[in-house]
Order: structure tokens, then sequence, then C-alpha cells
């Protein structure tokens, strides 16, 4: 991890939260995958569109590996959600993330690319992961999406975006099996000890958070608990969650306060802090072990509560 961060040191990239968001998108896009694995070779794809509330069309892409699923034959569904402060990223910079996702479990993987920041603002973003979920759950047969065996996953902001309509998901009383959430944040404010010790980084720092932030949401918005799901005024009856965090992280304490919040109300949570490594590590399968090591205990728990 510490060449990791000494390379991009002397790469002397710009921080994202010093260009335009149009510029820290793309700043992004080159350097999302840089230090990922190749894409499994077992895997297949296709581009399609999902319909939101609004009438917009929001792409998407499936992967899966062996046999296309279909109607005849449906498959266990996991919707991604990717991250990138709500501001950037997108379904080609977790491009192999959700391969491997997809060849790992045996799952199918859709992968959302929601409306980013600041073009589209709170709660834009979570009307879209939500219209998506249930359209997977009402409509997704035609796909071989099945209805039964849904789960939600995501990194970072799109963590975030999970833990937030895996609560939705309860309240509609939509079945959802599982949740998995990769270093999400969970609180209003920047304000838990982890955020003052690794506020200078590695790879997200105080100032970026700040600006991801100002892009996506007002701050008279931040204690809605569909922003920060710690708030939730209940978090019983929620799906099984599997927690993957970074230690050298500003949003490890928040995660873990999350991971105790759901299983003080009796939920059935799996935690996994990997050690010496930063956010973002999960994309860095090339260099990192602790990266193969998440995706292990991924599939595993996705397996089980999948029944794959």
């Amino acid at each position: 991890m510490r060449a990791v961060i000494n390379g991009m040191q002397r790469a002397g990239h710009p921080p994202f939260n010093t260009l335009s968001p149009a510029q820290a998108r793309q700043a992004y896009q080159l350097g999302a995958q840089v230090l990922e694995e190749d894409m499994p070779q077992s895997i297949s794809t296709r581009d399609a569109q999902i319909q939101s509330r609004d009438a917009g069309a929001l792409p998407v892409r499936l992967y899966w590996s062996g046999a296309q699923p279909s109607a005849d034959s449906p498959r266990a569904t996991v919707l991604y959600l990717h991250g990138g402060g709500f501001t950037i990223g997108g379904i080609d910079t977790h491009d192999v993330l959700c391969g491997r996702i997809a060849a790992n479990t045996g799952a199918m993987v859709v992968s959302l690319q929601y409306r980013l920041a600041p073009e589209y603002r709170f709660p834009t973003a979570v009307h879209d992961c939500w219209d998506s979920l249930h359209w997977l759950a009402t409509q997704g047969l035609q796909w071989g999406v099945d209805a039964s065996l849904l789960a939600v996953a995501g990194d970072s902001a799109g963590g975030t975006l999970a833990a937030v309509i895996a609560l939705m998901a309860r309240d509609a009383d939509l079945p959802l099996r599982a949740q998995c959430l990769i270093y999400p944040g969970t609180c209003a404010h920047q304000d838990t000890p982890s955020h003052g010790r690794y506020a200078q980084g590695p790879v997200l720092t105080a100032p970026l958070i700040t600006w991801f932030f100002g892009q996506y949401i007002d701050d008279a918005d931040r204690e809605d608990w569909h922003f920060a799901p710690l708030l939730a005024p209940e978090l019983g009856g929620v799906a099984p969650a599997v927690l993957i965090l970074a230690e050298c992280d500003p949003l490890v304490d928040e995660g873990i306060a999350y991971a105790d919040q759901l299983r003080m109300a009796g939920v059935e949570v799996d935690i996994e802090i990997y050690r010496g490594v930063a956010h973002e590590f999960i994309k860095m399968g090339r260099v990192l072990p602790e990266a193969a090591r998440a995706h292990q205990a991924i599939a595993a728990f996705l397996k089980q509560q999948l029944r794959l």
C-alpha cells in the first residue's frame, strides 16, 4: 500500500477537489482500473437501460458467467452501485470489479450508472438506485433476474446508496437477501476519530470528502437518513450485511458503527477490516493481496445468502 501511495505522489496528478466535476470524472476514468486484475475470461456482458421515475433512461451493464440468464432460467442477481463521492465514477470505472463478483459467485451482476452531482443533487441518486432495484424485482425476469434472490452491493458512496436502498426495500416489503457494503459512508458529518486520523489521506482526504459532499447535498439535508443511514430510526429487519472496511480510511469508524448498530438491531452481520490498506483497495488487485481476500469474503457471503 505504501508503494501505491508513493507511486501516486510521484505521478503528481492534481487532487480531484482542485478540478471541475467534468475534469475529475475524466481523471478518475483514466486511473480507476490501472491496478485492477484482468477481467475474468468467463464473463459475458451486455448493456441495457432501466427507466427511472422521471422517464430518464439509466444505463446498466449486465455481467454473468456461463449460459446467459433468461426468463426460463433466472439467476440470483446483485445490483451494484459504484463509488465516486456521488460525483465521479460509473459503469466503466468499476467494470472489472463487477465482473469479478459475477465470476466468483455465479450470480448475475447489474451495474447501474445512477445520475451524478452536481448536475443531479441529493436525492436523485437515491431515487435512481431505488427505482432500479424495484424494476429488477418487478420486471427483471425478462433479463433472467430471479426476484426471490436479489442483493445490493456498492463501494464508498455506492455502499452508502446500497445501505439506504436496503432499508427502503425492508420498508416496501421488497424481498432482499443481502447487502454488501464496501467502505460505505454512513454518518451525517465527518466527525469520527478516523476522519481526523486520516484527514490527509492516503487516497481519500478531508478536502476531497468536503468537495464531494458540496457537489451532492445541501447542509440542511445532511441529517436525512437517506444520506446518512446510521441515522435511520430503525435498522431491524433489514437484509443480512457484510461490511468490507479498510483500516487506513477516514470512513472506517462509521463503517464499524453501522455494523454495530445492525448487530444490536438483530441483523446478521459479517465485518472484515483489512489492515494497512486505504480506501479504494478493493480495485487494486494487481498489487494488493488484500483485494483478493476481500473478493473471497464477498463471494462467500453472497453465495451463502443467495443460495449459490
